[in-house]
């Protein structure tokens, strides 16, 4: 695979070409994921849940972000690699800093924070540092006390105005890139219209310059209750290097999500 930079991404979303997208935590998956054509990986903070077994990721430290970041990176040298900051770690400017730059240093290319308008300050520091940053709106995990539990957002009209004027003022602020969780799917449109930085989605419809998801959905090996919006790709197929084409395949395309994993 090439080496893939935000510029090439950028490059994406100028020309409307969808890109897949997947949250992976380890050197086998990653080189897996990789080979198969996957240029873009996110070390989530769903490494709490999916590799640790908690129920969310609050108890996630930075610590664990470092170590599965290096080993993503390991198994994917040329793809974009963006890491969570996990909760607690970017509350304070220094803080954030300090953080950012430790997974910076362990591999990744982007670091990815949850919230509005508060991290308008943190994000244009981070950016005048050289720390690419990707907001991350809508449903936020780490706020799952906050919204008593994993919800969508933005379904009324104050609601969906609120996270256009919060993606537009992080643009602003510096971020390079957005995610969007959970969200009706005309408003994802609308977010992604309205921004001239890369959008992926994840719940949030297939209008979003890009697509993600947890490598343990698209595999149907989660436990418990499945998200709406999540696709098992390897049920229908005879291998898991099937199962990422097909979603590679039908994220470029514009047919998954569908309006059956969608809100």
């Amino acid at each position: 695979m090439e080496n893939i930079t935000i510029s090439k991404i950028n490059y994406w979303k100028i020309n409307k070409k969808k890109f897949p997208a997947i949250t992976v935590y380890d050197f086998s998956f990653a080189k897996l994921f990789s080979n198969q054509g996957i240029p873009v990986m996110l070390v989530g903070d769903s490494l709490g849940m999916t590799i640790q077994g908690h129920d969310s990721t609050l108890p996630v430290k930075v610590k664990d972000i470092e170590y599965h970041t290096k080993a993503v990176r390991k198994g994917a040298p040329n793809i974009f690699l963006l890491s969570d900051l996990p909760f607690t770690s970017y509350f304070e400017t220094k803080q954030a800093i300090k953080n950012a730059a430790r997974i910076i240093q362990s591999g990744a290319n982007m670091v990815k924070i949850e919230g509005g308008i508060w991290l308008k300050t943190i994000v244009k520091e981070l950016s005048q540092r050289s720390i690419l940053v990707c907001g991350h709106i809508g449903l936020m995990p780490q706020s799952f006390n906050y919204f008593s539990g994993y919800k969508v957002q933005g379904r009324e009209i104050k609601d969906a105005n609120k996270l256009i004027e919060e993606a537009l003022l992080l643009e602003e602020a510096g971020i390079k890139m957005l995610v969007v969780e959970c969200i009706p799917a005309l408003l994802a449109k609308k977010i992604t219209e309205s921004l001239s930085i890369p959008v992926i989605g994840i719940g949030a419809g297939n209008k979003t310059d890009g697509q993600i998801l947890v490598m343990h959905d698209l595999l149907g090996i989660t436990e418990g209750k499945i998200p709406k919006f999540s696709k098992n790709f390897l049920s229908k197929n005879d291998s898991i290097q099937n199962a990422i084409q097909k979603y590679i395949k039908e994220v470029q395309i514009g047919i998954y999500p569908d309006n059956a994993h969608s809100f």
